[in-house]
């Protein structure tokens, strides 16, 4: 009977040192984050242009905004171009192209624009494989864009 308590105590200790060492020797869970400002960015607003967590970059929602009026312009091909060269900088930023996109959601405020962003969107890849994708209607959007695109991009790794 001892013999048995005295093995059950010994492979629970060592069982215990196990999980003690393994918990206090992992690396952390939480990869790194860090915020992407491109240059001309309003330091004011309450938001990062990306967050980069691990190999993988969050893109926060733009419009295409001509930068010398602060408005959308009124021809959609022109916003779309300023607003995809934006999302192309963005990426840059961090050694990234338009093929490292994973997820996009586009969201317009004319649905009837849909085969013109997708003419120009097109043109921004190289790869085949074209990101998961969603187009959605709105109402409005902000200083009177057509489109909002929001997106999420994984680096390959080569």
């Amino acid at each position: 009977m001892n013999r048995r308590i005295v093995t059950t105590f010994v492979v629970l200790t060592l069982a215990g040192l196990f999980i003690v060492f393994g918990a206090f020797s992992r690396s952390s869970a939480n990869p790194q984050r860090k915020g992407v400002h491109l240059p001309g960015s309003n330091p004011q607003l309450p938001f990062s242009d990306a967050i980069l967590s691990g190999d993988t970059l969050y893109l926060a929602g733009r419009i295409g905004i001509d930068p010398k009026t602060g408005q959308a312009p009124a021809d959609a091909d022109a916003e779309v171009r300023l607003l995809l060269d934006g999302v192309k900088a963005t990426l840059a930023a961090e050694g990234m192209t338009m093929d490292d996109l994973v997820y996009v959601q586009i969201s317009a405020t004319d649905l009837t624009l849909f085969d013109k962003f997708n003419a120009a969107y097109r043109t921004y890849f190289t790869s085949k494989d074209l990101p998961a994708r969603q187009f959605v209607g709105v109402a409005s959007l902000l200083r009177g864009g057509h489109f909002e695109l929001q997106s999420i991009a994984v680096r390959h790794r080569q």
